[in-house]
């Protein structure tokens, strides 16, 4: 069974607390004057029923005295408290929301009240001294008794379907919202692969392209110069594969420090255009993703100077200062317009330092160069 709600345990209470007080305890001072017969048996009903009514309330399961056996004692003891103190109106009116709190129907609820309006009116009718007065109130008791007990069972029955209807929604709500953090997971990864792809695998096969064309102008009349670029796209297709590998099977892709991987890759990017390249490079220890994000940052520059800079100097520096580590890359090629700039790289190198917590800025102007500075904090040392 769920738990009642903290407001209807301490509302149970507070009724328990007036039932024993106004029911239980007027009959019991009431026949204090009276002969022994009608104390003594007074007094024992009280006492039967405030038992049963504990044993009910704090141990709702026990086979020995449930609800309806507890009203049925209730019923009896009504009956026979009107008859002994010739009128029992207020003790029944006060107990009538027991009959609603433990049946489990309305037509239950209103087929008990009315035996205990019954009972207690045959005892006005068996008593030594009739009481119309108490005869009217317990008329008046039974009819403003099953009227607000029905009235009150449908609000709760009303606030049920409204709470049902609720946990409907909310249900769906977060079904819905589960599915939408799926589809936003799921577009994240594909911007993740797509950026890796451009970053790493793309800009390979974009080398592998320029090296075939340079090699194929060349096998007949340098063949030396050929068959160096054919080394050279042996290598890149075999480190593509390795990028490939590292990419969809989650493992790094490189040995060694950051300065290490950047050297391996300056040293191919002179190979391959025959630029000039100032690097320094300080030997940094940081995680693998920002060894990846830093890594990831000089390809795409590397490839963009390449593609679009014709520039013939190239400045690499990388350092470790108190706000984290540092990337430059420089060139003094024809420069362009950051605003203007329609493509993949720049966003994708945007990016992927925001994932890490970085920062990216480019400056460049037409004639003026270019320059590329990445920042990423030093908590990912």
């Amino acid at each position: 069974m769920e738990k009642q709600p903290s407001r209807v345990r301490i509302l149970r209470r507070c009724y328990a607390g007036c039932w024993v007080l106004l029911g239980l305890g007027p009959p019991v001072i009431a026949v204090h004057d009276r002969v022994d017969a009608t104390k003594y048996s007074t007094w024992l009903l009280i006492a039967v029923l405030g038992a049963g009514y504990i044993a009910l309330t704090l141990f709702p399961r026990n086979r020995v005295i449930g609800p309806t056996r507890f009203l049925c004692l209730l019923i009896l003891v009504l009956g026979v408290t009107a008859s002994l103190l010739d009128g029992g109106a207020a003790f029944f009116i006060v107990s009538l929301p027991l009959f609603w709190i433990y049946t489990p129907t309305p037509a239950r609820a209103v087929g008990m009240t009315s035996a205990a309006a019954a009972a207690t009116a045959l005892g006005h009718l068996t008593g030594p001294n009739f009481s119309s007065g108490n005869a009217i109130f317990t008329v008046l008791g039974y009819a403003g008794g099953v009227l607000l007990g029905l009235w009150a069972d449908q609000v709760m029955s009303q606030s049920t379907e409204r709470t049902r209807i609720l946990g409907a929604e909310l249900a769906r709500t977060q079904s819905d919202l589960a599915a939408a953090h799926q589809r936003q997971g799921a577009a994240e990864e594909r911007e993740r692969i797509a950026r890796d792809i451009h970053d790493t695998l793309a800009q390979g096969f974009a080398s592998i392209i320029v090296l075939a064309e340079a090699a194929r102008d060349g096998i007949g009349t340098d063949p030396s110069a050929a068959a160096k670029q054919l080394r050279s796209i042996e290598r890149t297709a075999r480190e593509n594969l390795t990028e490939a590998r590292a990419l969809f099977g989650g493992i790094a892709s490189d040995g060694g420090g950051v300065a290490q991987t950047l050297r391996r890759v300056l040293d191919r990017f002179v190979e391959d255009t025959g630029l000039t390249v100032h690097a320094e490079l300080a030997d940094i220890v940081c995680d693998q993703p920002a060894r990846i994000g830093l890594l990831r940052c000089t390809q795409e520059s590397l490839a963009n100077v390449s593609k679009h800079a014709k520039a013939s100097t190239v400045g690499v520096v990388l350092s470790h200062t108190d706000a984290g580590f540092e990337l430059e890359i420089t060139d003094d090629g024809i420069g362009f317009t950051p605003q203007q700039a329609r493509g993949f790289g720049l966003n994708g190198m945007r990016s992927r330092l925001a994932e890490l917590g970085g920062e990216f800025a480019v400056t460049s102007s037409p004639g003026e160069g270019t320059r590329i500075f990445a920042l990423l904090p030093a908590e990912l040392t």
